[in-house]
């Protein structure tokens, strides 16, 4: 189980609360394939569940949570690190965090995009 909860800081900055924005269908795709893959790298894994929340979260809550159960552990854990840094690396979330006077649109520093323009 990997839940993602939002933080109250960032560099020093007080977060109010993050809002998350998405290109929906292709992510949702994304996701379908993301537990595509799981299941043929792990083929004894049972069940996947993964859920990125949309629109505003409120700091200490959950903005993401993925669950992968198998009749062994590694296999579960394995599944979900891979899930959680497949879904940072290429599902098309994006993530606006909120201070006290500002705000700040974020990208994952895993984002196959983020690093193409650069």
């Amino acid at each position: 189980l990997c839940l993602g909860t939002t933080r109250n800081n960032f560099e020093g900055k007080k977060v109010i609360h993050l809002e998350y924005e998405a290109y929906t269908s292709m992510a949702e795709a994304e996701i379908k394939k993301i537990c595509r893959d799981v299941r043929q790298k792990w083929p004894s894994v049972k069940h996947i569940a993964v859920h990125h929340r949309l629109g505003v979260v409120p700091i200490t809550e959950a903005s993401v949570i993925i669950a992968v159960s198998s009749p062994h552990r590694a296999e579960s854990l394995e599944a979900v690190m891979y899930c959680i840094n497949t879904l940072k690396a290429s599902v098309p979330i994006w993530k606006k965090e909120i201070y006290e006077d500002e705000y700040s649109w974020k990208e994952n520093k895993e984002c196959f995009w983020a690093n193409s323009e650069k």
